[in-house]
This record gives C-alpha cells, sequence and structure tokens, in this order.
C-alpha cells in the first residue's frame, strides 16, 4: 500500500498536497503563443498534483520553435498565465512554469517575422518540424549566438522568470533537458563554441548555471527549480559522450552550491532513449541535497518503492495526466486509467482545442467508489 506517495510533501517554503508531480508536456494549445482560459481550464483539473509543472513556455520570441507553443515575456502572455496561476490556487493546487527555448529545433513559419533561429553552433538538427503553413519542414541550419548575445539570452530567462511571478507562479522550472537550448549548450554534438561557453564540461555547463544564478538573485532559489536529461537522445543531441558523467555531476554539485529547490531528472528508457544508469542518478542525488525528482514511465508501487528508499523525493508522471484530470485519485484507488488519445497530443480534434485536452472525463462518484 502506498502510502508516501499520497502524503503531503515540503517544497522549499511550501507544502504539497501529495509527492506526485504533474511532468511538463508541450499541448500546442496557445493561440498567437498567448495562454488562456482553455489553458486554464486544462491545468485546474489536475489542481490535485503536489506540483503542476507547465508545458514548455519561451522566454523569448526566438524561443518559440514550435506552432501554438506559449511564451512569457509581453503583457499579453503574464495575462493569460495569470489565468491558469489563479485557477490552479483557488483548487490548492501549486504550479511553476516550465522556461524553455527551443534553439535550434524551431522552423521560421513558427516564428514572428523578427525572430531568428540560434544556437550553440551553427548546426543543423536532424529531422522535421510541423508547421500549420507547409506541415512537416526540415529544421534549418541555425545561426551561432556570439558570446555578447549569449549573455543576453541568459537576461532574457532572468527577465521571464520575474513575470513568472508577476503571474503568479509558485516557481520556475529551467528546461535544461531534451536537445532544447540549455542542452544544446551542455552536449558537445551541438555545441562546438571555442569560446568560454564550450569545450569543456564546466565551459558548457556555463550558460545554464548562469542562468540559474541570474534566477536566484531575481526570484529566490526557494523559486527556481531546473530539469536535465542525461543520457537522453531527443532532438539530435549525442545520448553519451565522453565525459558524460562528469559534465552532470559537476552541474549537480554546482546547482547546489546556489541551492536549488529541486533538480528534476528525466528517464526517457520507457520511450527508447538509453536508460540513465542507476549509479548516475545516486551520485547525482549525492551532489544535490535538496529536493530529487525522478521521471520516466513510473507506476504506483515502483514510484512508493523510489520514494520510500529515499532514491527520490517526488515522482513525476507525464503523460498519463492528459486523458485523466484526476490521475491522483486513480492512482490511489487503483482504479483503471483512461487511455489518451496521441492524434490530439499536439492538434485539435474535428470539434476544437478543447477535444483531446479538457474533454477527458475524471471517474464518476460510483465509479470511484468501486
Amino acid at each position: 500500500m502506498a502510502t508516501t506517495l499520497f502524503s503531503p510533501a515540503k517544497l522549499g517554503n511550501i507544502t504539497l498536497q501529495n509527492h506526485i508531480v504533474m511532468a511538463p508536456m508541450t499541448r500546442s494549445r496557445a493561440l498567437g503563443n498567448v495562454p488562456g482560459p482553455l489553458e486554464a481550464e486544462y491545468y485546474a483539473q489536475r489542481a490535485t498534483a503536489g506540483l503542476i509543472v507547465t508545458e514548455g513556455t519561451s522566454p523569448s520570441a526566438n524561443g518559440l520553435g514550435y506552432a501554438r507553443i506559449p511564451g512569457l515575456f509581453t503583457p499579453e502572455q503574464v495575462a493569460g498565465w495569470k489565468l491558469v496561476t489563479d485557477a490552479v490556487h483557488a483548487k490548492g493546487g501549486h504550479v511553476f512554469v516550465q522556461l524553455m527555448h527551443t534553439g535550434r529545433i524551431s522552423h521560421p513559419l513558427n516564428m514572428a517575422a523578427d525572430a531568428e533561429i540560434v544556437a550553440p553552433s551553427a548546426i543543423a538538427a536532424a529531422g522535421d518540424m510541423w508547421t500549420d503553413q507547409q506541415q512537416m519542414q526540415p529544421q534549418p541550419t541555425p545561426r551561432e549566438l556570439t558570446t555578447a548575445e549569449v549573455k543576453e539570452v541568459v537576461q532574457e530567462y532572468i527577465n521571464s522568470a520575474k513575470l513568472a511571478v508577476e503571474a503568479g507562479f509558485d516557481g520556475v522550472e529551467i528546461h535544461a533537458a531534451n536537445g532544447y537550448l540549455i542542452d544544446q549548450f551542455l552536449n558537445p554534438k551541438s555545441n562546438q563554441r571555442t569560446d568560454e561557453y564550450g569545450g569543456s564540461a564546466e565551459n558548457r555547463a556555463r550558460f545554464a548555471l548562469e542562468i540559474a544564478q541570474g534566477m536566484v538573485a531575481a526570484i529566490g532559489a526557494e523559486r527556481v527549480g531546473i530539469r536535465v536529461s542525461p543520457y537522453g537522445a531527443f532532438n539530435d543531441v549525442a545520448p553519451t559522450f565522453a565525459d558524460i558523467d562528469a559534465q552532470y555531476l559537476y552541474l549537480a554539485a554546482e546547482l547546489q552550491k546556489l541551492n536549488l529547490v529541486y533538480l528534476h531528472i528525466v528517464n526517457h528508457e520507457s520511450m527508447g532513449a538509453p536508460a540513465v544508469p542507476a549509479g548516475i542518478i545516486a551520485s547525482l542525488r549525492e551532489k544535490f541535497t535538496n529536493t530529487f525528482i525522478l521521471s520516466g514511465g513510473y507506476d504506483v508501487d515502483r514510484a512508493e518503492a523510489d520514494l520510500q528508499s529515499g532514491r527520490a523525493d517526488l515522482i513525476a508522471f507525464g503523460r498519463a495526466f492528459i486523458s485523466n484530470p484526476d490521475l491522483v485519485a486513480r492512482l490511489e484507488q487503483g482504479a483503471e486509467l483512461a487511455p489518451a488519445d496521441p492524434s490530439t497530443f499536439y492538434a485539435p480534434g474535428p470539434e476544437g482545442f478543447h477535444q483531446g485536452y479538457t474533454d477527458y472525463p475524471a471517474l464518476a462518484p460510483a465509479e470511484a467508489q468501486a
């Protein structure tokens, strides 16, 4: 019987309803890159999670690489996100915004006319990108950021973190995983720079650490977490490289010095990526002693075991939250989980954007009791 998973948990200065995190998941419903009432309804439906981490949200126009993803750098976006945070808080939930700059994972048709695709190095990512205008298109070669421009992007993240507080978020998750801009700096396949942001593991980590340090100074360490994906293979980064373990152990130790509220480790083994070795997870846990979040194909039994053993402090669940707005109740009661419709993960159904988004039902009272 799971006891820890469904009991209250501390995260910095806040008390969560349980040890369950709703993982960040892109849903592509932010028309004009501005969230609104539909997003507020979606997240409020899932507010029984101990912590919600929103979909990836760009700190600048250059980071809006996917169709219909939200940003957090304009007054309109702040107002839209305020609808979301108010709705989640009204249900007793807590919510962090995930700040994600897509970097080279992008296409001009998904961006404003005055935006451009930038990255650590001028190396195109393999694969195609969906555009609403011309469907799948090859991802172009990005422009390499100058050293001065890298520092400007750091400031964009910090400014977006300040706006997150203004919008009512409980905190910010820095997205340093899954082949997006920060991960592009961490990974030598996409980062072939020769300045202070390239070469050694320490230099490749500098961009992430300067963002984290700036956010801590701006909004407080108790409001800043980070997500990383060692051994991740998404978006054409190398899943392994010569100093990969040293890279992430150094990063974890430096993040602990900054006293970030959490470190969130992604293990995409269940989705076909190489497994993050158990020894590396244990070593990261030793380096980072604040809240430690694990995610990747969890069920209740494995989640409870990792919590009770101290391997993790919180457990993140992803895709199950898409079709089960009341996932926490279903897991606690051992109820059957509703299947999701992959065709509406990133696109509307025939009747509109609410399909496959806010129209998944919660358990009826009779089902819940059964």
